[in-house]
């Protein structure tokens, strides 16, 4: 398993090994002495699972506040997506910065999205699959998100001039400015 940091340092791109073969292929998508050894020490508690039908559904930018803050791994089965995550933990250096990658079933890439981070993704291929992994359980009290949209973000999804495919709610959150400070930055 290949695990590498990002620009912003909490964030991890997780390459697990895939073998092929002639029958398909077999991976390893999963091993906790792996992601503790390279910095990721979470004990995961909920698996979650997404089909998005078409080509530039967007979901997101979302997370959870304590008491229920959730870490999140998130990998793709079928088709690709653009990946990003947000740090909203104010006081950081990076406070608002973004970063991003392609997941998809080729690729076999993995993002580490840790507590204090907002994250969202964009399909890139109809019918695609994403499941992630995620620290605490969903509390519908703890649910929240931030505009997508947002310019003081910049973030350049990938979506060649067309609308995104939303949910009603995601159409509502507010942009970083009007966020309240929900994760403080801890200097390690």
């Amino acid at each position: 398993m290949q695990v590498e940091a990002l620009a912003l340092q909490e964030v991890k791109l997780v390459t697990p090994k895939i073998f092929r073969d002639e029958r398909g292929f077999f991976s390893e998508t999963y091993n906790r002495k792996a992601l503790t050894a390279a910095g990721i020490d979470r004990i995961f508690v909920q698996d979650n699972q997404s089909l998005s039908r078409a080509k530039g559904v967007l979901r997101g930018l979302h997370f959870q506040i304590a008491p229920h803050s959730q870490g999140k791994l998130v990998r793709v089965t079928r088709g690709a997506i653009f990946d990003v995550a947000v740090d909203i933990r104010r006081g950081s250096p990076s406070f608002g910065r973004h970063v991003s990658a392609i997941l998809s079933a080729e690729n076999w890439a993995q993002l580490w999205v840790p507590e204090g981070f907002a994250h969202g993704f964009c399909t890139l291929e109809p019918d695609t699959e994403v499941i992630y992994k995620v620290t605490d359980f969903y509390a519908l009290e703890c649910e929240r998100g931030l505009a997508w949209d947002d310019p003081d973000l910049g973030i350049g999804w990938p979506l060649s001039g067309s609308q995104p495919i939303l949910s009603d709610k995601d159409r509502q959150h507010p942009r970083l400015r009007d966020l309240p400070a929900h994760f403080a930055y801890q200097a390690c």
